[in-house]
């Protein structure tokens, strides 16, 4: 994947690549062609057909790599592999590094272990009073509900407890969960997550929401899902109207690639925005699968198309054997700096880093804020241009004492700033 020029400022026209990648495109059947559609479209029959074993991989993608066999072969002692049907389909069997491919397909350098990676960056085990409940921020709680998901992201943060290859043996104890909620009223925000909530049925979900929301100082309820990507066809009238009656609920999805957001991956989302649920996307920064300012914007742009706000935008977590997957900060600020100011501010996500060992999500951002001079902050907008903007001064009478620097006047300032001058050797920002 090679980077290309963003449009500039003057009004460009984007390029081929780029409007390309903000298609909605029907990758088809495949392999499933003769599939009736009434199967093709209920998602139990997805999940049930799901690719989980080497074989069936073999089959389906002639272009196996030795590294991808090796991986679907130990897959099943670190994170098991599933991948539906209708995701599979958006693989590019002739691209090795198709950047669909390299989320879904383990491969060897899973099994490699970095110094500083963790089996639980996170720090989620030390901050669960209960099983299946995190509290690590002081007003809301992380509610796990399930260890199974549709597909399995070869990033999960969760390895060690998703699909239960490692032996965690994860078994949701939801009376207690609800206990401890009901037990601390300053808790006012539930997430749901996993696994992935939506693979419960419609009962079960409905109960377990029932119950939270029942709850008094549960001011609103949130459930995080990557199912209307890996499973779309889940996302049913009859969910979304059982959804309906648990408002103030929000919905957090997770794509990371503009070729994931087909037009039925958009249907289901409309579905779910057209109930009142208000839709935000989290994105990981991946290696060779949207580290590129072009992906990204065309990604957030479809994103908007698809009524979901993107949010967050994550440094991939210290998860055991993910350092083939893991770009640099570096990277992240690059891809920060391509969108603020050449994109529509609901388009340009929060970039956070979750630090290492539970310290919770740090937002990182390119320097705006480049310091202070003469009574005045100054600021360097998306062009690079630096402004001064005068502090309040202390107040004689009705005059304000001060003035503003004749050179850092805002309708002439033309300071232009490199941004390799704000990171220091690890890509980091450097203080001002």
């Amino acid at each position: 994947m090679h980077s290309e020029p963003l449009p500039a400022a003057s009004g460009a026209l984007p390029s081929a690549t780029f409007l390309a990648l903000k298609g909605f495109h029907e990758p088809g059947r495949g392999p499933w062609a003769d599939v009736p559609e009434a199967d093709w479209s209920d998602w139990r029959w997805q999940l049930k057909h799901r690719i989980t074993t080497l074989e069936q991989l073999e089959k389906l993608l002639p272009t196996l790599t030795a590294s991808e066999r090796a991986g679907a072969t130990l897959a099943r002692s670190k994170l098991a592999m599933a991948i539906t049907p209708c995701f599979f389909n958006l693989i590019d069997p002739d691209d090795e590094d198709c950047p669909i491919r390299r989320q879904v397909v383990p491969r060897m350098e899973e099994t490699h272990t970095a110094g500083w990676e963790m089996s639980d960056p996170c720090g989620e085990d030390s901050h669960s009073p209960v099983p299946g409940l995190v509290h690590r921020y002081p007003d809301r709680v992380l509610f796990l509900v399930t260890d199974r998901c549709a597909a399995y992201c070869r990033y999960c943060t969760r390895s060690r407890l998703v699909s239960n290859a490692a032996g965690y043996d994860f078994h949701p104890e939801f009376d207690r969960q609800i206990a401890y909620v009901e037990q601390h009223p300053e808790v006012r925000d539930v997430l749901l997550s996993g696994g992935d909530p939506l693979l419960l049925n419609d009962d079960k979900l409905g109960y377990l929401l029932s119950r939270l929301r029942a709850i008094p100082h549960v001011e609103f309820l949130r459930i995080g899902t990557r199912i209307p990507v890996f499973l779309p066809q889940r996302i049913t009238p009859a969910l979304c109207e059982l959804l309906r009656k648990f408002h103030p609920l929000f919905v957090s999805i997770h794509s990371n690639h503009p070729r994931e957001l087909t037009p039925k991956v958009r249907e289901a989302l409309g579905r779910l925005a057209d109930v009142g649920i208000p839709l935000g996307n989290q994105s990981v920064l991946l290696r060779h699968v949207n580290d590129d300012p072009v992906v990204m914007k065309a990604l957030v742009h479809k994103l908007l198309m698809c009524r979901v706000r993107p949010y967050y935008l994550y440094q991939c977590d210290l998860i055991a054997g993910s350092d083939h997957l893991r770009a640099s900060v570096r990277k992240g600020l690059e891809i920060m700096e391509s969108l603020r100011g050449h994109t529509t501010g609901y388009a340009v996500p929060q970039y956070v880093i979750d630090a290492p060992g539970g310290g919770g999500k740090v937002p990182v951002n390119p320097s705006y804020l480049l310091g202070r001079e003469d009574g005045n902050v100054l600021i360097r907008n998306f062009e690079g241009r630096v402004f001064g903007y005068p502090e309040p001064a202390p107040l004689l009478g009705n005059a304000a004492v001060g003035k503003f620097p004749a050179h850092l006047e805002p309708s002439v300032s033309n300071k232009s700033v490199d941004l390799a001058m704000l990171l220091d050797g690890n890509g980091v920002q450097a203080a001002w």
